[in-house]
């Protein structure tokens, strides 16, 4: 008896190892700010706030008019930093993008002007509608916030966060983006239209405002430094040998699938466990589970992995390969 009271009690204080109030707290907040204006799209939230704790970037995909720019932008605002859109175009060149050098005449020396990417949360519209060079420009301060220009590197503040749109459905005017630019999104959330219900609440709301801004209603719930606090907390939650073998086991299944022509690259490994541990941390828990590994798999795969030409004419989605991949992997006890 007293061997098991001992075992309780050290359950006890390994639950409660990690002070997770003040970051459950601010995850209420942003929660609580977007809801008086986003209607229905509480899974979209909760991956946007755990994206910003896993300090990732996040392509959100869905057809015109179902809010996917408005809840970015209003995302962006509870969060008291730098915040720029940036409207991508089929004549974007980088250096719209990433700035450039200007001849300062007084000097008589060239001067970089820095471009709209040097900010804390970026709002990219329409990401697949600028060329090739202009979403390579992306890659560098994607990955390693920094740019380089004319032999110097210009580092970005913390946070930096890449909130970029796109539309499935128009493909006149399109690029598809490189594959190695898709692997540097955390990850890829489709927003479906509403239910009938929530519908109804939408009108509703649109029509209480009364022709208010959006924008008016939002207040900042956070600040750098708090989000650096909060992330510092997160490389403290618990990740179990055995959830580290179940991860590494679904995204190494991926890679010699029969049904997918490329597989999940050890990014996207880490991004399971970055994602895992920051929707463990949002739940109260200081501890992985396998249930949050498997919340996250589809957005952090979903756009990583291509299929068989045949098998996509078949009509079958990458979100059926990662399940039968799911469904094929032991869960760990």
């Amino acid at each position: 008896m007293e061997e098991n009271k001992s075992i309780e009690n050290k359950a006890l204080d390994f639950n409660s190892r990690i002070p997770l109030e003040d970051l459950n707290e601010s995850v209420k907040a942003i929660k609580t700010q977007l809801n008086q204006v986003i209607v229905g799209q509480e899974d979209f939230i909760e991956l946007l706030i755990v994206g910003l704790l896993a300090n990732g970037h996040i392509l959100i995909e869905g057809v015109p008019g179902i809010a996917k720019t408005i809840t970015a932008k209003l995302f962006a605002k509870t969060i008291n930093t730098n915040f720029s859109r940036i409207q991508f175009t089929p004549d974007l060149m980088p250096s719209d993008v990433l700035g450039t050098s200007i001849l300062n005449v007084k000097r008589d020396a060239f001067e970089f002007k820095k471009g709209p990417i040097f900010s804390n949360i970026v709002l990219i519209d329409e990401i697949n509608r600028a060329p090739a060079k202009t979403q390579a420009a992306l890659f560098e301060v994607m990955e390693e916030r920094q740019v380089s220009m004319d032999g110097e590197v210009y580092e970005l503040t913390h946070p930096f966060m890449v909130l970029a749109t796109q539309n499935p459905v128009e493909q006149e005017g399109t690029y598809a983006l490189p594959e190695a630019q898709l692997d540097r999104f955390l990850f890829k959330i489709k927003v479906d239209y509403p239910s009938l219900e929530d519908e109804i609440k939408i009108i509703e709301s649109h029509h209480n405002r009364k022709e208010k801004q959006p924008e008016t209603l939002i207040n900042s719930v956070l600040n750098p430094q708090i989000l650096s606090n909060l992330k510092t907390q997160l490389q403290e939650i618990k990740l179990e040998e055995k959830i580290i073998k179940y991860i590494a086991e679904i995204v190494h299944k991926t890679r010699s699938h029969s049904h997918l022509f490329l597989g999940a690259s050890p990014r996207a490994s880490l991004a399971i466990m970055q994602a895992s541990k920051a929707l463990a941390a949002i739940q109260n828990r200081d501890f992985v589970m396998p249930e949050d590994v498997k919340r996250v798999l589809e957005p952090v795969l979903g756009h990583r992995i291509i299929l068989m030409p045949e098998r996509e004419m078949e009509g079958l989605s990458p979100k059926h390969v990662i399940d039968m991949i799911v469904q094929s992997t032991e869960i760990p006890r």
